[in-house]
Protein backbone atom coordinates (compact mmCIF):
# COMPACT_ATOMS: atom_id res chain seq x y z
CA UNK A 1 0.00 0.00 0.00
CA UNK A 2 1.01 3.61 -0.38
CA UNK A 3 0.69 6.40 2.16
CA UNK A 4 -2.07 8.00 0.08
CA UNK A 5 -4.22 4.86 0.34
CA UNK A 6 -4.58 5.48 4.09
CA UNK A 7 -5.58 9.14 3.78
CA UNK A 8 -9.33 9.68 3.67
CA UNK A 9 -9.30 13.48 3.70
CA UNK A 10 -8.24 16.62 5.51
CA UNK A 11 -9.15 16.15 9.17
CA UNK A 12 -8.53 19.64 10.53
CA UNK A 13 -6.41 22.78 10.40
CA UNK A 14 -4.61 23.79 13.61
CA UNK A 15 -4.74 27.41 14.69
CA UNK A 16 -2.84 28.47 17.83
CA UNK A 17 -4.27 31.44 19.70
CA UNK A 18 -3.63 33.52 22.80
CA UNK A 19 -7.39 34.26 22.95
CA UNK A 20 -9.36 31.02 22.56
CA UNK A 21 -12.80 32.42 23.43
CA UNK A 22 -12.40 35.36 21.05
CA UNK A 23 -11.15 33.11 18.27
CA UNK A 24 -14.01 30.62 18.73
CA UNK A 25 -16.56 33.46 18.79
CA UNK A 26 -15.12 34.88 15.56
CA UNK A 27 -15.47 31.56 13.72
CA UNK A 28 -18.94 31.04 15.21
CA UNK A 29 -19.91 34.41 13.74
CA UNK A 30 -18.92 32.98 10.36
CA UNK A 31 -21.26 30.02 10.82
CA UNK A 32 -18.92 27.52 12.44
CA UNK A 33 -20.30 25.37 15.27
CA UNK A 34 -18.37 24.22 18.34
CA UNK A 35 -18.15 20.48 17.79
CA UNK A 36 -15.90 19.61 20.72
CA UNK A 37 -14.11 21.43 23.54
CA UNK A 38 -11.57 19.91 25.90
CA UNK A 39 -8.31 20.49 27.74
CA UNK A 40 -5.03 19.01 26.56
CA UNK A 41 -3.91 17.01 29.61
CA UNK A 42 -0.26 17.37 28.62
CA UNK A 43 -0.24 21.17 28.56
CA UNK A 44 -3.38 22.23 30.43
CA UNK A 45 -4.33 24.37 27.43
CA UNK A 46 -7.93 24.56 26.26
CA UNK A 47 -8.76 23.20 22.81
CA UNK A 48 -11.84 23.89 20.69
CA UNK A 49 -12.85 22.17 17.45
CA UNK A 50 -15.18 24.20 15.21
CA UNK A 51 -16.89 22.80 12.12
CA UNK A 52 -18.62 24.24 9.09
CA UNK A 53 -19.51 22.05 6.14
CA UNK A 54 -16.66 19.61 5.76
CA UNK A 55 -14.04 21.88 7.34
CA UNK A 56 -12.83 21.48 10.93
CA UNK A 57 -10.62 24.04 12.69
CA UNK A 58 -8.79 23.08 15.87
CA UNK A 59 -7.99 26.25 17.77
CA UNK A 60 -5.96 25.90 20.92
CA UNK A 61 -4.48 28.10 23.61
CA UNK A 62 -0.88 29.03 23.15
CA UNK A 63 0.40 31.81 25.41
CA UNK A 64 2.69 33.24 22.75
CA UNK A 65 1.93 31.83 19.30
CA UNK A 66 5.25 31.96 17.47
CA UNK A 67 3.69 32.58 14.08
CA UNK A 68 3.21 35.63 11.98
CA UNK A 69 -0.37 36.74 11.25
CA UNK A 70 -2.15 34.41 8.87
CA UNK A 71 0.08 31.40 9.48
CA UNK A 72 -1.45 27.98 10.08
CA UNK A 73 0.34 25.80 12.60
CA UNK A 74 -0.45 22.37 11.16
CA UNK A 75 -2.66 20.37 8.87
CA UNK A 76 -4.01 16.99 9.88
CA UNK A 77 -4.75 14.20 7.44
CA UNK A 78 -7.52 11.82 8.43
CA UNK A 79 -6.35 8.21 8.15
CA UNK A 80 -8.28 4.96 8.46
CA UNK A 81 -5.43 2.85 9.88
CA UNK A 82 -2.83 4.76 11.90
CA UNK A 83 -0.52 1.76 12.35
CA UNK A 84 -0.35 1.09 8.61
CA UNK A 85 0.14 4.78 7.86
CA UNK A 86 3.01 4.85 10.40
CA UNK A 87 4.69 1.89 8.70
CA UNK A 88 4.21 3.33 5.20
CA UNK A 89 5.69 6.69 6.24
CA UNK A 90 8.74 5.00 7.76
CA UNK A 91 9.13 2.67 4.76
CA UNK A 92 9.11 5.75 2.51
CA UNK A 93 12.13 7.05 4.42
CA UNK A 94 10.23 9.84 6.14
CA UNK A 95 10.98 10.57 9.79
CA UNK A 96 8.06 11.00 12.20
CA UNK A 97 8.73 13.59 14.89
CA UNK A 98 7.66 11.13 17.60
CA UNK A 99 9.20 7.78 18.50
CA UNK A 100 5.78 6.14 18.57
CA UNK A 101 2.15 6.80 17.68
CA UNK A 102 0.66 9.25 20.20
CA UNK A 103 -2.76 9.40 21.90
CA UNK A 104 -4.88 12.32 23.13
CA UNK A 105 -8.30 12.01 24.77
CA UNK A 106 -9.98 14.28 22.21
CA UNK A 107 -13.45 13.63 20.79
CA UNK A 108 -15.54 10.75 22.11
CA UNK A 109 -12.94 7.99 22.17
CA UNK A 110 -9.65 9.79 21.62
CA UNK A 111 -7.31 10.15 18.68
CA UNK A 112 -4.08 8.42 17.74
CA UNK A 113 -1.63 10.45 15.68
CA UNK A 114 1.92 11.19 14.63
CA UNK A 115 3.57 14.14 12.92
CA UNK A 116 6.07 14.89 10.18
CA UNK A 117 7.84 18.15 9.49
CA UNK A 118 7.10 19.53 6.03
CA UNK A 119 9.67 21.27 3.82
CA UNK A 120 8.51 24.74 4.93
CA UNK A 121 8.57 23.96 8.65
CA UNK A 122 4.87 23.08 8.75
CA UNK A 123 3.67 20.12 10.78
CA UNK A 124 1.78 17.44 8.86
CA UNK A 125 -0.26 15.31 11.26
CA UNK A 126 -1.61 11.86 10.46
CA UNK A 127 -4.60 11.34 12.73
CA UNK A 128 -7.18 8.63 13.36
CA UNK A 129 -10.25 9.28 15.49
CA UNK A 130 -11.05 6.25 17.59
Amino acid sequence: MSIAEHVTGLQHLGLPTAALDETAAFYESLGFVRAHSTVNPGTGERVCFLTCGGLCIETYECAAPARRPGAIDHLALDVDDIESAWEEVRTAGLAPLEDAIQFLPFWENGVRFFNLLGPNGETVEFSQRL
